[in-house]
């Protein structure tokens, strides 16, 4: 994909772990910070979509050093961007996609606790398994779909028991709006992983990690536009000052939430691309549904919410699901290295008795 390949499989792993510890930050931070934010006294439902991609131009500062470094390596002939027109629109169609995602993701956070809006998130692997099949061909194993199946079924078991831990003072319509709106959210950003990963595959350019930063910055930017619209639209720039004043945890720390909302949000989007880069997009909704267990807990622990039967059964049958997947990636990849060793002694053997 654009890597020298003496140093691919190597540098690879390396932007692996960077990105897994990226998305980690984001998935289990983001949704903290978010519910931080409406426990509070905030109500903004387009303001806290704006700030799932808002910090987006942090990208810059790495874009820049891969530019700067680019000049010393050729000189003049350097070229400041990379991203060809073709990737560059593939990348905006998905950003106003990630942009609605957004919002439905916001409403949903907005309405349901931490733990439970994490629980239903755990079925986008399905969304994801079924969307990088239909659009890149992914490959499955039993253990792949024994995954699916059991992620799918810990989801649907905390619908039979929607309203157990519904906030109080919400109704059981909003309640209901956010489940739903939190499982279209699940569904439309199973789609936007392999679209992202199938524009790396269709890219008629080298898809090195700049050019992966480039495509953040695009995505991240037009999805920004669609949530500066519906801020627009629902007056949200007003109310921020207002807001922000009338903020149970002081004007100060409202500003500093939102900050950090930003950056914390940015993390997710650019650890799951770039895990996309360096695996696949299956690969990044697994990283995504691991990390669910990790953000459940640490919501029970900060935000005090209640953890029923139901949503223990969930955990279960999502760790399950996880150990599932693992084990049949391990086995997989055992096979494919028993199965090329045979043929490396046998090419080594003719190489070796065609000397003369």
């Amino acid at each position: 994909m654009g890597m020298d390949q003496g140093l691919s499989r190597k540098m690879r792993r390396v932007f692996l772990v960077l990105n897994v510890i990226l998305l980690a930050i984001g998935n289990c931070g983001g949704p903290l910070i978010m519910r931080l934010y409406f426990l509070h006294g905030g109500a903004r439902i387009w303001l806290s979509s704006w700030l799932e991609t808002g910090g987006w131009p942090i990208n810059f500062i790495p874009l820049l050093a891969a530019y700067l470094q680019r000049r010393r390596k050729q000189g003049l002939a350097a070229t400041a961007v990379l991203i060809k027109p073709p990737v560059f629109w593939a990348a905006a169609v998905i950003g106003v996609l990630t942009g609605f995602d957004d919002y439905l993701y916001a409403y949903g956070l907005a309405k349901l606790p931490v733990s439970t809006s994490s629980l239903i998130i755990a079925s986008q692997l399905g969304f994801t398994a079924l969307f990088a099949f239909l659009l890149v061909k992914q490959k499955f194993t039993s253990y792949t779909v024994n995954a699916i199946v059991l992620l799918t079924i810990g989801a649907g078991v905390l619908a039979l028991h929607t309203s157990g831990d519904r906030p109080k003072g919400e109704s059981n319509k909003d309640y209901s709006m956010g489940f739903a709106m939190t499982v279209a959210a699940s569904a439309l950003y199973g789609l936007i992983l392999p679209m992202v990963e199938l524009t790396y595959k269709k890219a008629k350019q080298a898809v090195t990690y700049t050019l992966v930063l480039e495509i953040q910055v695009v995505m991240c930017f037009f999805a920004t536009l669609v949530c500066t619209v519906g801020m627009a639209i629902n007056n949200d720039f007003r109310a921020i000052a207002r807001e922000g004043r009338g903020f149970e945890l002081g004007e100060t720390k409202y500003y500093v939430v939102l900050f950090f909302s930003g950056i914390i949000w940015q993390c997710f989007f650019l650890g799951a691309i770039g895990v996309i880069f360096s695996g696949s997009s299956l690969l990044s909704a697994i990283v995504i549904a691991v990390l669910l267990p990790v953000t459940e807990v640490l919501a029970v622990i900060f935000y005090k919410e209640k953890f029923q039967a139901e949503k223990g059964v969930s955990l279960v049958l999502s760790l399950w699901g996880f150990v599932s997947y693992f084990f049949g990636e391990i086995k997989h990849d055992n096979q494919k290295s028993t199965e090329t060793q045979p043929l490396e002694t046998e090419m080594s053997q003719s190489t070796v008795a065609n000397i003369p």
